[in-house]
């Protein structure tokens, strides 16, 4: 088979070329009463207006279409712990319809978390064996093979389970995708443990060191030369090659950094400790290191939280720790118990968390303001915890659209006039920002072209007096619900668009339940925990 037809491969399952309408884009709607703390605001890299760590209320595919407007490309890291499609939900299977469904589902966010991901980000994505190669093989064609970075084994239990039928499984996997080759993969922070190979047997002033491999890792005809020892005995070079060029290399050797066997029949390279400025994560992580799920739980008892199969607090550190800096925007659309929220918080990062089910107040809201108070399970003791910060709560708006009782789609009556003007200048792409002096500014999608929203009836009047204020260089979308005739194509610079015929086919409306509801938790292993005391979250 050649290398293009290996290319042109692709996943395909049962309703994948099926195009539903686009998902609508919400308005999020602040809900002061599950908002807790100082709320820092500023400045997101694309300029737009960073207004708090959010915590958001609903339909996780409802909430990244509304988030993608404000954050496309903003998002450094993403943590998402999706449902794994164990099948354990049902009680019949129709050819694998079950599995399509999900990998449908799972294609429609991943697109949005691709386009909300920065050029320089990292998604993170969590799954066991059931889906994570149908998964792998979906994501080579949403970011593209070449940007996948690695797939991470997760011990997640210690614990063997002896009754289990086939294996008694301890792992999950962590696929890891970048957006582009301009990807940062930080290194992480280096303990003792990982120095016992380090010694100075030769009192070298630089300080400890281990000795590394000279050769080339690749094959480098020019990299092929002999080295003449000090009493002029010949090495040869490796089969691939040297690692440097023959300067290079007779330069390390006059520094001290590589050095000759007593025989002379090698050379031997010096790596100092006082290089290493961190440690370049492998791809196996054990719980030791990375936390257990026994661990996750253990965390949350001591917040009087109980939830199924939550990720530990080590987990989310060292995620983030790869991924990101202080101040860098981290995202988790399946929130659950909050863990990632909450790790992002006393990181010092950015967060937004997505959480549909009634968790988002009984656990992630309560979690994220015992943070904000200062707890102290997880990582607070590493990370020298101690309180501070807050978030915003927000719920999403209802549908724009609705049906009425002859079935046609009408403005809701739960939007308000500032509700409209904000949802129509998302739907048309504008930045909703009012003017306080020009009533007729309520957004602008650039410095000259601006949209107005209104349920008045728009007169030749009004257009007159709209059409003198604006300047020569500008121009003005008027979205109304009833214009006068005359008003239709007066002047060039003028648009005006008729509410909610603009609106229809462009997206569904009225639907408020995108969630992955055919899916279950993992099989949970009862050395875990006790299972009497755990809330299942479907």
């Amino acid at each position: 088979m050649t290398q293009n037809k290996i290319n042109k491969l692709e996943l395909t399952w049962i309703g994948k070329n099926e195009k539903p309408l686009a998902v609508e884009p919400r308005l999020l709607l602040d809900t002061p009463e599950y908002s807790f703390g100082e709320i820092e605001t500023g400045t997101l890299p694309n300029g737009k207006p960073w207004l708090g760590n959010m915590l958001i209320h609903g339909d996780n595919l409802l909430a990244l279409r509304a988030l993608e407007q404000d954050f496309a490309g903003q998002v450094k890291c993403i943590f998402i712990d999706p449902p794994y499609n164990t099948g354990s939900a049902f009680e019949h299977y129709d050819d694998n319809r079950e599995h399509s469904i999900w990998l449908s589902l799972m294609r429609e966010r991943l697109v949005i978390l691709h386009r909300l991901l920065s050029e320089d980000g990292l998604i993170w994505i969590t799954l066991d064996d059931n889906e994570v190669h149908y998964c792998k093989v979906m994501c080579d064609e949403i970011f593209g093979r070449k940007n996948f970075l690695g797939n991470v084994i997760w011990q997640h239990s210690i614990q063997g389970k002896n009754d289990a039928k086939t294996f008694s499984l301890s792992h999950n996997h962590i696929l890891v995708y970048a957006k582009s080759d301009k990807f940062i993969r930080y290194k992480l922070p280096r303990e003792e443990k990982h120095n016992v190979n380090y010694s100075n047997p030769d009192n070298d002033p630089k300080g400890s060191w281990r000795s590394g491999d000279v050769r080339s890792p690749n094959l480098r005809e020019n990299l092929k030369y002999n080295i003449t020892t000090l009493s002029g005995k010949i090495i040869s070079p490796p089969e691939k090659g040297w690692r440097w060029s023959k300067e290079l290399l007779l330069s390390k050797i006059e520094s001290g950094e590589i050095f000759f066997s007593s025989d002379e029949k090698r050379i031997i390279r010096k790596i100092y400790l006082c290089d290493q400025d961190g440690r370049v994560p492998d791809s196996l992580w054990l719980g030791e290191d990375s936390g257990t799920t026994r661990e996750a739980n253990t965390e949350l008892k001591g917040l009087q939280i109980i939830f199924g199969t939550p990720k530990p607090e080590r987990l989310i550190q060292r995620v983030i720790n790869i991924s990101t800096r202080p101040g860098d925007l981290v995202l988790d659309s399946f929130l659950g118990s909050g863990t990632t929220a909450a790790v992002a918080h006393k990181m010092g990062r950015r967060w937004i968390g997505v959480e549909l089910g009634d968790h988002a107040y009984t656990h992630c809201a309560i979690r994220m303001k015992k943070v904000v108070e200062g707890e102290q399970g997880g990582i607070s003791k590493s990370q020298n915890w101690k309180g501070g910060g807050g978030f915003r709560f927000y719920e999403l708006a209802p549908s724009l659209l609705n049906t009425d009782k002859y079935g046609n789609l009408v403005i809701n009556k739960d939007y308000n006039a500032d509700m409209l003007a904000a949802a129509m200048a998302k739907h048309q792409g504008f930045t909703f920002s009012p003017d306080p002096e020009m009533y007729w500014k309520q957004g602008y999608s650039s410095e000259h072209d601006f949209i107005f929203t209104t349920t008045q009836l728009i007169t030749a009047e009004m257009l007159e007096t709209i059409h003198e204020q604006l300047g020569e260089d500008e121009s003005l979308l008027i979205c109304c619900t009833k214009f006068q005739p005359e008003c239709r194509n007066k002047f060039p610079n003028i648009t005006i668009k008729k509410i909610p015929k603009v609106l229809l086919d462009t997206c569904e409306f009225d639907h408020d339940d995108y969630s992955l509801n055919i899916v279950s938790v993992p099989e949970i292993d009862d050395e875990e925990w006790d299972e009497n005391e755990v809330e299942f979250n479907s």
